[in-house]
């Protein structure tokens, strides 16, 4: 016997031997069975179901009902008239949210939501016959046949319904191996992740803003985005409340706290670059959506006209959108929402086009659950914070046990498998799965 095949064979008796010790630690972790002893085999997904829950809660009235600026409020009759809080004693409120469950023929399976309801009806249409037998685990694969199913796939409702299944799958995947997502990403890369205050729907209102910013500040927040409320339709008056806006916040809370603004892709370069130009001196943090993401020229020069740092993304559509504009050095921040731009998988891709900028994403809080996990998961240079909509995440988890819930302006980190979601029955006035056939 020649010498290969001694040390062949000695190998496979190492490996015998090992066999039975593996077993007993299997064995002690159950979470880990399935997996080793079944090798990894496919997960085949049996059902996908999209669940309408149904419910109610009491909420503040006459309040956090201010508008932002609006790409239509050119028009006069589309511009709401000024906004005052007018405290009311309390609401009820009704409330309703669709989640999206994965089951595997196994038993397993994936929750995710809230989603919308026009990505849903794709998930169902279009999305849920295909998904039909494949294999769960497979998220890249499965990421890879969604996108490349439909021609309209690149943007829009498709794609958002194909991040809501990536999503739903990193869940599942990640109850399946018995850990949160952030570990199977990688993570984690710090203790909890920080998040900014994002203020929409505070009132603009000089002295509601002394009371609310300080508030903020004093709950740990030490980044705080505010929501400009006029734009070019709202002439000389409209751009000097802009200004005035941010001359409070900074007089008001002084340097140690950055300052964000969002005007909605209400401007125009002209008028974000006037606005600019006053409001230099206070130097805020980033100037965000000052037009709507197919005018990446007008981003090429705002970026070119001023200090001030400029973010966009919210609405930008995978990795090749993102680095269109990183190319153009149009951007100094980017704000893909996990929600709307691919998922979780194509978040990470984003995220190492990024890098290559050296330009940090910041994502997009229209949800917190996944954009959480890959922060926690990534490194903090290119992933630094995450948002978090005061107003409306108060009550955006409604239906869940344990929303995610800042303290001193940071989220824990969960330690449940997946996301950690699970629904709370006695928060349920009524359910259904949804169709539309």
């Amino acid at each position: 016997m020649n010498r290969r095949n001694v040390l062949l064979r000695a190998m496979a008796g190492a490996v015998t031997s090992m066999a039975p010790s593996r077993k007993a630690w299997c064995a002690q972790t159950p979470h880990v069975v399935s997996a080793d002893l079944a090798g990894l085999a496919p997960q085949k997904i049996a059902s996908v179901e999209l669940m309408e829950l149904h419910g109610h809660y009491e909420s503040e009235a006459g309040v956090n009902s201010q508008r932002q600026v609006s790409p239509l409020d050119i028009y006069e009759e589309q511009r709401p008239a000024p906004y005052k809080d007018s405290p009311a004693g309390t609401k009820n409120v009704k409330t309703t949210a669709i989640y999206l469950r994965i089951k595997t023929a196994g038993g397993l399976e994936g929750l995710y939501g809230p989603i919308e309801r026009d990505p849903a009806m794709v998930v169902y249409e279009d999305l849920r016959p295909f998904l039909i037998g494949k294999d769960a685990l497979a998220t890249e694969l499965l990421w890879d046949q969604m996108y490349r199913s439909n021609r309209h796939s690149r943007d829009g409702f498709f794609l958002m319904a194909i991040s809501a299944v990536d999503n739903t799958l990193w869940d599942l995947k990640g109850r399946f191996f018995g850990v949160p997502v952030y570990r199977l990403l990688g993570g984690p890369t710090r203790e909890s992740v920080e998040v900014y205050a994002s203020c929409l729907g505070f009132s603009l209102e000089p002295e509601a803003v002394r009371k609310r910013c300080l508030a903020l500040k004093q709950e740990g927040y030490r980044y705080q985005k505010w929501f400009i409320g006029y734009g070019p339709g709202s002439g000389a008056e409209g751009m000097e409340k802009n200004v005035t806006l941010v001359r409070i916040l900074r007089e008001t809370l002084g340097d140690d706290t950055e300052l964000m603004f969002d005007a909605f892709s209400g401007w125009d370069q002209t008028y974000a670059l006037e606005w600019a130009h006053q409001v230099e001196r206070y130097h805020p943090r980033w100037m965000e959506e000052i037009a709507h993401p197919e005018k990446i020229e007008s981003f090429v020069n705002l970026h070119r006209g001023t200090t001030i740092p400029i973010a966009s993304g919210e609405h930008f559509y995978g990795r090749w959108e993102v680095q269109r504009y990183l190319e153009a050095n149009a951007l100094s921040v980017v704000q893909a929402d996990p929600e709307w731009c691919g998922g979780i998988s194509e978040l990470l891709k984003i995220g190492t086009v990024a890098s290559l900028y050296d330009v940090p994403v910041i994502p997009h809080g229209h949800s917190i659950h996944a954009a959480m996990h890959v922060i926690a998961s990534q490194s903090p240079m290119t992933f630094p914070l995450g948002e978090y909509l005061i107003n409306k995440m108060r009550h955006y988890y409604h239906f869940e046990k344990k929303p995610p819930m800042p303290q001193r302006a940071h989220l824990a980190l969960p330690t449940e498998a997946g996301f950690g979601i699970e629904l709370d029955a006695a928060k349920i006035d009524s359910q259904k799965v949804l169709s539309w056939s």
